[in-house]
């Protein structure tokens, strides 16, 4: 049996394989202390790493030891004061009272704290496990096996057009190098030799004549080596990798009227980077198309999404027309899967609420894999999410919830994207 033992060293003198151990063994504690972090970010700070804070008593591990009680004559090392069999005082200030710095707690008990810092890396993994895309399935077209030509090192034959040049050359170096140096070593002491005779007052003619010709047939077999063999030849070696064929679209929509306070605003930016990251962590070739909306939709770049500022009256069937419009011209159902998630505090013109249901009934939803609408507002029920609420039974791709604070935003996150049973 063989052991492999892991030396490399760990960045700041910090133990990985330990690191992942003990987050594997707490995972339960860290996770719930990273959902509450995230309420307590502030946007631009939502993608980084976080301390989190477990407490001891949740990390403490059994042991055994003596219990307290009975009679027991000890003396430990170091003693200076007491000798076996001497009667210590009882401390004063009678019982409870301790030596410690802090303050007894109100009712008896207390808690220390354990602070654990992650990295971003691990922070988005506690914060994304078991979260998933709901129906990504592959669309009629993609269940063809798609390959890709992908390098896959060196071999000694093929075509000319996958031909190497530079590592054939250093192979044809090494092998003159193997082939001709003790030659030239060779030749080195024979021409040595050669000139030291010359500068001989009576050289020895013949034996002269005898270095001149073995000089001579060195140099025809050092010249002899070819410059390139085809044993030096190296092609480009290339194999054929499966490639996913699913194709997937985030459509986010989110109303940026004068309705939408700084604060709600915040929120629904929150629940986007949110699933911004989500969806470019998990999943490679998701597009995401962004359109903001007030009276007007736009489809706009991520900066403006998050950070542009717009005030004016509230009509969501814009941003609904021009999501199907966009899905029309660009993404064809039967390639691409495509999924919405709608941000909004509620407020809409009261007669656009019902022609927005009309428009996903008839329009959107039978196209769609997904479509999530996210009220956010601490207040009752709007005009819209009544429509919505009436969509409900007959779509199983449509889900609404509520966001009355930041502390809802993770929660309702993982309801809408959480791993559906086999």
């Amino acid at each position: 049996m063989a052991h492999f033992i892991d030396r490399r060293l760990n960045g700041k003198n910090k133990s990985a394989v330990n690191r992942q151990r003990f987050i594997r063994r707490y995972k339960q504690q860290i996770k719930k202390a990273v959902s509450d972090a995230i309420s307590q970010r502030s946007v631009t700070d939502i993608s980084s790493g976080e301390s989190v804070t477990i407490p001891s008593k949740d990390i403490s591990e059994p042991f055994f030891h003596q219990g307290k009680g009975g009679r027991r004559q000890i003396v430990h090392p170091g003693n200076d004061q007491f000798s076996e069999g001497d009667r210590i005082k009882r401390p004063q200030g009678g019982g409870g009272s301790g030596g410690g710095q802090g303050d007894a707690s109100s009712d008896g008990e207390g808690s220390d704290d354990f602070v654990f810092s992650i990295s971003k890396d691990e922070y988005l993994d506690l914060l994304f496990e078991d979260l998933e895309l709901p129906n990504l399935k592959k669309n009629q077209l993609d269940k063809l096996i798609l390959y890709k030509n992908v390098r896959a090192g060196y071999r000694s034959e093929g075509v000319p057009s996958n031909i190497d040049i530079v590592r054939s050359l250093r192979g044809s170096l090494a092998r003159r190098v193997a082939m001709t140096a003790d030659k030239k070593a060779k030749l080195r002491d024979l021409e040595q030799k050669l000139a030291d005779m010359d500068n001989e007052p009576v050289p020895d003619q013949q034996l002269m004549r005898l270095l001149q010709e073995e000089i001579s047939t060195l140099k025809q077999r050092i010249a002899g080596v070819p410059f390139i063999d085809s044993f030096d030849l190296r092609f480009r070696n290339f194999q054929k990798r499966p490639e996913p064929t699913s194709k997937a679209v985030m459509f986010c929509l989110m109303d940026v009227s004068g309705s939408m306070d700084q604060a709600t605003k915040d929120m629904a930016k929150r629940f986007y980077i949110l699933l911004y990251l989500f969806l470019s962590r998990s999943y490679k070739n998701v597009e995401v198309v962004y359109i903001r909306h007030h009276t007007q939709a736009k489809e706009v770049d991520e900066h403006e999404f998050f950070y542009s500022q717009e005030t004016g009256g509230t009509i969501v069937s814009s941003a609904i027309k021009l999501m199907y419009d966009i899905v029309q011209e660009r993404y064809n159902p039967v390639e691409w899967n495509i999924y919405a998630a709608q941000a909004s505090d509620g407020d809409n013109w009261t007669d656009d609420s019902a022609p927005c249901a009309e428009l996903l009934a008839n329009k959107l939803l039978p196209l769609l894999r997904y479509y999530a609408y996210i009220e956010i507002t601490p207040r009752a029920h709007q005009s819209l999410w009544q429509e919505y609420e009436k969509l409900l039974p007959g779509f199983d791709n449509f889900a609404i919830e509520h966001i009355k604070e930041i502390s809802n935003i993770y929660p309702v996150f993982r309801e809408l994207f959480k791993k559906q049973a086999a």
